[in-house]
Order: C-alpha cells, then sequence, then structure tokens
C-alpha cells in the first residue's frame, strides 16, 4: 500500500493545481479535485500500459518542463531578494515554537520532497548498463534536487510571509497569485504538469515493483506478465488502478502522507538495518558497491526514531499505516505459503488467472531480465 498512497499524494497535487484556475476566485470542491486526479491517474495508466518508450518519452518532456517551472519560480524570488525583500529571513532559525510532536512529520514532508531517487532501483531491467548508471543517476539527481528546491522554497518565503506559507492549501497558487498576477493560471498549469511528470513516474517505477515480486513469487503470477505486442506490465500497472483511486478517496494529501509514511520508513529502517547484519555476518562477501557502516547506522537510527515519535504525533493516520502493513500478512499467508492453499482453491485461483491472462493479452517473459 505504500507506493499506491505515494502516488495518491502527487495525483492530488496535480488535479489541485490543474483545477485552481477555473476556481480562481472561489473555493475549490474537494470532489472536483479528486475526480480530475482520478482521471490523471487514468491517463498515466493507459500512457503506461500502451508503450514504454513513450512514458519514457512523455516523462523526459515533463521533466525538462518542470525545469522551467521551477527556474520561472526561482527567478522573482531572487529578484525580490536583491531588491532587499529579506525581511522573513531575519528569524529563520527561531527555535521557540519547535516541539518533538512536530518534527517527525516535519522530516517526512521533508523527505517524500527529496525521496524521488528511491524509484531508480525499481526500473533496473529498464536501465543500460545499470552498475554505472543507477550510481550516477542517484548522485546526480539528488544534488539537482537539492538545489532546486532549496532555491524554491527561498523564494517563497522571499515573497510570501511564513503566515501566508503555512495557512495556505497551495503554497504555489500563492505565489503566482502574488507574482505572475494576470498570468498565475499558467504557471499554475505549468505546475501540474510538471505533478503529472512525477504521477507517470511514480506509476511505471511501482508497476515495475510489483511486477519483480509477482515473478519471485511473493504476488500471484499474473502481475508478472507482460502484454503480448506492447511488452508493457499491463496486469501490474492495471492493479494500480484501484488501490490508488481508493487512496484518493479516502484520505487528503498530508493525511496520506503522514499515514504511509509510517510503513515506508519502518520497513527502510528494517531494510538498512538487514543490511547492516548482513555484512556483519558475512564480511568476506564481494561487494560491488560499499559504504562505511557508520552511515547506514545514522540512517538506521533517525528512521526509527521518527517512526517511533509519529506515533505520538500522528497516531490516527499513524494507526492506520500500522494495519495497512498488518493486512499484508493475509496476501503473505495466501500467495508465499501456496502449500497452506486446499487444492480446490488453486485450481479454482489457476483457472481465473488463465482467463484473465487471454482477456488481458499477456504472458511470461521468454527472456530473462534478471
Amino acid at each position: 500500500m505504500i507506493r499506491p498512497a505515494n502516488i495518491a499524494v502527487v495525483s492530488l497535487a496535480f488535479g489541485r493545481y490543474l483545477i485552481e484556475p477555473f476556481f480562481a476566485s472561489c473555493h475549490v470542491p474537494p470532489l472536483a479535485v479528486k475526480l480530475v486526479t482520478m482521471a490523471g491517474i487514468t491517463l498515466a495508466v493507459v500512457l503506461n500500459c500502451w508503450s514504454v518508450s513513450w512514458a519514457a518519452k512523455v516523462q523526459t518532456g515533463l521533466t525538462v518542463l518542470k525545469m522551467i517551472t521551477v527556474g520561472l519560480i526561482i527567478v522573482p524570488g531572487i529578484l525580490a531578494l536583491r531588491n532587499g525583500h529579506n525581511e522573513n529571513f531575519q528569524d529563520s532559525f527561531d527555535t521557540s515554537s519547535l516541539t518533538l510532536e512536530k518534527l517527525p512529520l516535519a522530516f517526512y514532508s521533508g523527505m517524500f520532497a527529496y525521496g524521488g531517487w528511491f524509484y531508480i532501483n525499481f526500473v533496473t531491467e529498464e536501465i543500460v548498463n545499470p552498475k554505472k548508471n543507477i550510481p550516477l543517476a542517484a548522485i546526480v539527481s539528488l544534488i539537482v534536487v537539492t538545489i532546486c528546491y532549496i532555491l524554491t522554497n527561498v523564494s517563497y518565503y522571499a515573497v510570501l510571509t511564513p503566515q501566508e506559507i503555512l495557512s495556505s492549501d497551495a503554497v504555489a497558487v500563492s505565489f503566482t497569485d502574488k507574482v505572475f498576477k494576470n498570468i498565475s493560471s499558467g504557471i499554475l498549469i505549468l505546475v501540474a504538469l510538471s505533478c503529472f511528470g512525477a504521477l507517470n513516474g511514480g506509476i511505471f517505477a511501482a508497476s515495475r515493483m510489483l511486477f519483480a515480486a509477482a515473478r519471485e513469487g511473493q504476488w500471484p503470477a499474473l502481475f508478472s506478465m507482460i502484454h503480448l505486442e506492447r511488452h508493457t506490465p499491463v496486469p501490474a500497472l492495471i492493479l494500480m488502478l484501484p488501490l490508488v483511486y481508493l487512496m484518493v478517496s479516502i484520505g487528503d494529501l498530508y493525511g496520506l502522507l503522514n499515514f504511509y509514511s509510517f510503513s515506508r520508513w519502518f520497513f527502510i529502517g528494517l531494510t538498512t538495518l538487514g543490511f547492516m547484519i548482513h555484512c556483519y555476518r558475512h564480511p568476506t562477501i564481494l561487494r560491488p558497491f560499499k559504504v562505511p557502516l557508520f552511515f547506514p547506522l545514522v540512517f538506521t537510527v533517525a528512521c526509527f526514531f521518527i517512526v517511533g515519535t509519529s506515533l505520538y504525533s500522528d497516531p490516527v493516520n499513524t494507526s492506520i499505516g500500522c494495519a495497512l502493513t498488518l493486512s499484508g500478512l493475509p496476501v503473505y499467508y495466501l500467495v508465499v505459503q501456496k502449500t497452506r492453499i486446499p487444492g480446490c482453491c488453486t485450481s479454482k485461483f489457476n483457472s481465473m488467472t488463465v482467463k484473465l491472462q487471454i482477456l488481458m493479452k499477456v504472458t511470461l517473459q521468454e527472456v530473462q531480465m534478471h
């Protein structure tokens, strides 16, 4: 449920920014945002089902558009600072209002913004020379994103007061209304298209993760199949639709972010903890990529600290995230522990798989890519 919730967060931002220009002087109806959001999700899934190359081309084009949009936000802020509008930076590091209960939720929002590099690992099979290009892509993207996002936030604070930022449902809307005035609607559409690029990339990567999990026997075999002609993981992509629809229907942007972040960072912490245990138990194994154990140790402690304090900060959404995590146990029991399933159920399940396979025109890979 982590990836669908992540996609739902990005898609809600897309829906909000796309529909905002049509309600310039009115309150935006939440239902309208959700309907536009679902339309965007459907379009992204259809695009990824249709063609891998077209999905990649759209992603490249929207990434370029995103950088242009970020530039349009950064430049006015830099000009405002140049003209002496630095009053909002006078008490930038004031900690008088800082409390422990606010820290984990702030960390969740910050780490979500900088967490796009996670998806690189999910698309390893789509990358040429992954041993070289994955570390390169992670390093370059993280540096570029860090610089762009810091400058974007500086620009926001150069134009908007902290109170305006905190009270805004969509900061880019408040910023463009104040800076661009008559052409603010065009800037918001560019921001929405930027969000659609993140949505498209998230669906592309999450479907590959589900595809690989099914291939390893951790999900039904149907989800490890690809279309006969288009060579896209259609079943894995289609499965994303109802899951993301559900997340969009029941939650708001920040509520979804808080509840799924608990599961996300809990499992990331477990992964890095397992990495350290593996290194300790098998010190002589050849590893192409190595880092000092100090870094994963600090990272693991930070993950569990944030997860632990979030139980106090936002118990409702954190409890929902915990419950959804535990809901994976029946799936593991039914799919991975297949020996415990009665024979009659197995035969019906296999028959349904064959029918769905014929309906979607999918089959298992002939060439091993892993």
